[in-house]
């Protein structure tokens, strides 16, 4: 029964009639842009499912069900798992069916938004006691933390298998708009819904949002060009074949290729590099909106509306950005990084110390979303996929992933702990919290400087 479990996510060995050749190149190009789209709008929707907590902190905290401190703990519990998920799924999904990979991590984060809002629904019926409430809500986010973990590997790797090298970091670029838009959709359509309907109807909405992302992903998304019957994406993009591995021999060299990666000292720099930027990044996400509440006076719906704006911003960065390093750089992401990093250092300073105009915080969005589109494709990923073997990205991306989320958890702990240990009059002081998370961006944008000479690894 487990071995049939196993095999069910396992990609296979192609069994389909071959494509007839004059009609390769056309049914080529329908399929891989439909595994794009798929990509993109199915990791967006997985966004939705993982951000709806973010939106409801200060309703929970008025309706005197959860404090801060429990608000971060439970945060870091989804961080901390999806941190550990990231790294095994991330193995995993090199080896993996990503169609079916990639659902289910999503049935399962819908399942989870799912039963959070009928422990809400119990909690305000005062049918629950405060501390059963948090401690179910860290175990049904932790479980949906290992959930998100399973969309961002199978996501990028169907770019490593349905695109040639020499356009790859463009399509990444506009794949990792999916963050952006899954941002978007969190914090204002979650943000409506919360306010017009309660807090616990959140989690409601992102679960219906969930399921339309599992439909888009099980029509359009394909597992690789072989499973359709066309030839490798090596032989459609005219690139050197990589060495004949027999199939019964391809998951042990599979993993070979992994171990070596774990010893490339390039892409832990860039792990905890965006480690750090990750801090800086769901800090604004988790808590950018409690502190527009706290510290500027805006209503939910106005809070939500303006950190709303940085992942639409985002988009641009994310997209430009991809472009930009392919056609202008040639494929070297270093200088744009570094300077999207110094650009969301000032971002972070206008929106921190920036004064209570709104003009000031929606232009500091505006800065941050373009500087973390960047940042999150290219720190995120690109960088460090781009350091090894196309069989090996999801061993990259897992590192890069594990210490991204591993931090976003540490994080939100620091965050809520600094925030209740200096309340003034009833309300949170941020100062502190604004400098951790300021130097937390700086270090983000001055580590990559130890990669920039350092070049793709060859393995023999």
């Amino acid at each position: 029964m487990a071995n049939k479990f196993l095999d069910f996510f396992r990609m296979g060995v192609p069994n389909v009639e071959p494509v007839p050749a004059d009609k390769v190149d056309k049914t080529y190009k329908r399929l891989r842009i439909q595994t794009f789209l798929a990509a993109t709008f199915g990791y967006a929707l997985y966004y939705v499912c993982r951000l709806s907590m973010g939106v409801m902190k200060q309703p929970l905290i008025d309706a005197g069900l959860l404090n801060a401190t429990q608000l971060g703990i439970i945060g870091a519990c989804l961080y901390w798992a999806y941190a550990i998920g990231k790294l095994v799924n991330g193995f995993l999904a090199d080896s993996a069916n990503i169609k079916r990979f990639m659902a289910a991590g999503l049935v399962l984060s819908v399942a989870m938004n799912f039963t959070m809002g009928i422990l809400g629904v119990s909690a305000m019926n005062g049918n629950m006691a405060n501390t059963a409430l948090f401690g179910a809500f860290a175990v049904c986010w932790a479980i949906n933390g290992w959930a998100q973990s399973m969309g961002a590997p199978p996501a990028i790797i169907s770019l490593s298998r349905w695109f040639p090298l020499r356009i790859r970091g463009t399509f990444y670029g506009f794949f990792s708009s999916s963050h952006n838009i899954g941002e978007g959709l969190s914090f204002v359509f979650v943000s409506a819904i919360v306010a017009a309907l309660g807090w616990k109807w959140g989690f409601f909405g992102a679960a219906l949002a969930g399921v339309l992302g599992i439909v888009i992903i099980l029509l359009f998304l394909h597992n690789s060009t072989e499973s359709k019957g066309l030839p490798s994406i090596e032989t459609l993009a005219g690139e050197p074949q990589p060495a004949a591995v027999p199939a019964s021999e391809k998951r042990a060299e599979t993993r070979r290729l992994q171990k070596a990666v774990v010893r490339n000292p390039g892409v832990w720099i860039l792990a905890i590099a965006s480690a750090f930027m990750y801090m800086s990044r769901y800090a604004i996400n988790e808590w950018g909106i409690i502190f527009l509440q706290e510290a500027r006076g805006y209503s939910l719906t106005e809070a939500g509306a303006i950190v709303g704006i940085n992942p639409i911003f985002g988009v641009l960065g994310t997209v430009f950005s991809g472009w930009l390093s392919d056609a202008v750089f040639k494929g070297d992401r270093k200088y744009p990084a570094f300077v999207a990093g110094v650009l969301e250092a000032i971002a972070l300073v206008l929106f921190l110390f920036g004064g209570p105009q709104k003009w000031v915080a929606i232009l500091a969005m505006v800065l941050f979303g373009v500087a973390i589109g960047v940042l999150i494709s290219f720190l995120g990923g690109l960088m460090a996929i781009d350091l090894v073997p196309r069989q090996a990205t999801g061993a990259a991306l897992g590192i890069v992933g594990m210490a991204s989320y591993a931090a976003a958890g540490l994080q939100n702990i620091i965050t809520g702990l600094l925030l209740d240990s200096h309340i003034v009059d009833g309300v949170h002081d941020f100062t502190y919290v604004s400098f951790f998370w300021i130097g937390s961006a700086v270090v983000a944008f001055l580590l990559p400087i130890l990669n920039w000479k350092r070049k793709q690894q060859q393995i023999d």
